[in-house]
C-alpha cells in the first residue's frame, strides 16, 4: 500500500537569509509513503502531518536539505514504512517559481 499526503501547508522558519530567520514563511509538504498493511495494522496519516510540521517548527532548518534528511530518519523510526518520497515546497520565496526540493529513499 502506498499513502499520500498532498499539499500539507504550514507557516515555519525556514531559510538561510536574514528575513527568513524572522518571519515565518508558508512550506508545503508532499509525501508518498509505501508500507506492508497487516490487518488491524495501519499507518497513522495524521500522526505523519503532526511529526513533520513539529519536526520543521521546533528545528528551525536554514536548509531544505537538511530537514529532508532529519524527517525521513524520524518517518523512518516511527513508522514501519518500506519506501518514503518526500518533497519540501517554499512557495512564496521567489515572485516568478515556486522552488522545491525532492528525495526518495528505502528502508535500509
Amino acid at each position: 500500500m502506498t499513502i499520500e499526503i498532498e499539499n500539507f501547508t504550514f507557516n515555519t522558519i525556514i531559510g538561510l537569509l536574514d528575513f527568513e530567520r524572522v518571519n515565518e514563511q508558508r512550506v508545503i509538504i508532499n509525501l508518498k509513503a509505501s508500507y506492508r498493511y497487516k490487518k488491524n495494522s495501519f499507518i497513522d496519516y495524521v500522526e505523519i502531518c503532526n511529526t513533520i510540521k513539529k519536526n520543521m517548527q521546533k528545528n528551525q532548518y536554514e536548509l531544505l536539505e537538511d530537514a529532508l534528511i532529519d524527517i525521513k530518519d524520524e518517518i523512518f523510526s516511527k513508522f514501519d514504512i518500506d519506501f518514503l518520497t518526500l518533497k519540501i515546497t517554499k512557495p512564496d520565496i521567489l515572485a516568478d517559481c515556486e522552488v522545491s526540493l525532492l528525495d526518495s529513499w528505502h528502508r535500509g
